[in-house]
């Protein structure tokens, strides 16, 4: 019966957990597109949106309201299932990374109960978030092929091959990484990071893996097929791509999946690069204050971080043009995997020679 108790507030304990990253995955999904077009606007010397609340705060609701309740569309040529299994992936998938990411400490209640930020802490959560990003394309593969739309397919198409080209750089990147921490559990290399500062060098991972962390950020702007990598988007050439055809909420999960996409990508760039929760003097911080206090201080310098890295996706957008897409595949395929391949092997012979 015990057992059956303790259990059983684990599994309520990791449900709200997942609930509240879920609800604030959509929240922050939602008002990135206020904070896309406001970016937007002050680089192009606008105001943006200021007509729905102040400062335009209730565009999101507004924008989401007039999708939910438009009229549904289905073309008459378009495979029925597949054109509706498509959006609803490419959602599941994007709430699906969120999982193995740890969010704060470990929250240690008076009673000695431990509360652990992060849903799923198994020891291949890299691999993990590899294997649901791969699956997710699989979204817009079906999206663009079910809709029977020739611009559509090219989108999806050009989607497949931008994914398969750049997950390689993305994933030997990655191993330079793996070789210093030696685990693929996100937990570990979080608590490898503490603090800022050790033993005489910096503690985060983008002082320790600069080419590394340079690599894995630009196959992130590819996988997220945001500009200047969008070219399954490419409005001038493919009428908005794979998601031509949607209209509706199947449109909505869409774009909410691209946007939800960008908040976990910036969470894995801050947590595997850049200290996740770790902040200079947490030791200190954690000593002056509660348990309860620090960990809320922990879970908001992590935030911070996620907020920084939308906001540096998002002046990247406005501030450079689009490949051509010969030039999408030379950088991948010519530029970024010889360069990943080389910081791999520099790293190996670093940890073999200079630091064994």
């Amino acid at each position: 019966m015990l057992l059956l108790q303790i259990d059983t507030a684990i599994i309520l304990e990791k449900l709200i957990l997942a609930s509240v990253i879920l609800l604030g995955s959509l929240g922050i999904a939602m008002y990135a597109t206020w904070g896309e077009r406001k970016v937007a606007a002050i680089m192009q010397d606008r105001i943006g949106p200021n007509r729905a609340g102040p400062l335009g705060l209730l565009q999101p609701l507004a924008d989401g309201g007039k999708l939910f309740f438009k009229e549904e569309i289905i073309p008459d040529s378009a495979t029925k299932f597949l054109f509706i299994l498509g959006p609803a992936l490419a959602m599941l998938t994007a709430c699906m990374t969120s999982a193995v990411i740890p969010w704060g400490p470990d929250y240690v209640t008076e009673s000695g109960h431990v509360v652990a930020l992060q849903v799923a802490d198994v020891n291949i959560g890299i691999l993990y978030i590899f294997g649901v990003v791969s699956v997710g394309v699989y979204g817009m593969m079906l999206g663009g092929w079910a809709s029977n739309n020739k611009f559509s397919l090219l989108s999806s198409i050009r989607a497949a091959a931008q994914a398969v080209s750049y997950e390689l750089a993305f994933g030997i990147s990655l191993v330079a990484l793996l070789m210093m921490t030696g685990s693929l559990s996100m937990r570990d290399i979080v608590e490898q990071q503490h603090g800022f500062w050790a033993d005489g060098y910096f503690t985060w991972n983008f002082f320790k893996q600069p080419l590394g962390f340079f690599i894995f950020l630009v196959c992130s702007f590819a996988e997220l097929n945001r500009a200047p990598f969008d070219l399954a988007e490419a409005e001038s050439e493919l009428n908005m791509g794979y998601h031509l055809e949607y209209s509706s909420m199947k449109l909505g999960f869409y774009l909410f999946a691209e946007y939800i996409n960008l908040f976990i990508s910036s969470a894995v760039l801050a947590t595997l690069y850049f200290g996740g929760y770790n902040f200079p003097f947490m030791d200190a911080v954690a000593a002056a204050v509660g348990p309860l206090l620090f960990t809320i201080i922990s879970v908001l310098v992590l935030l911070t971080k996620v907020i920084g890295f939308i906001l540096f996706f998002m002046f990247v957008r406005w501030t450079l043009p689009r490949f051509r897409y010969d030039q999408l595949m030379k950088l991948g395929w010519k530029s970024l995997i010889p360069l990943a391949l080389f910081n791999m092997l520099l790293t190996g012979g670093l940890i073999l020679w200079v630091f064994k």
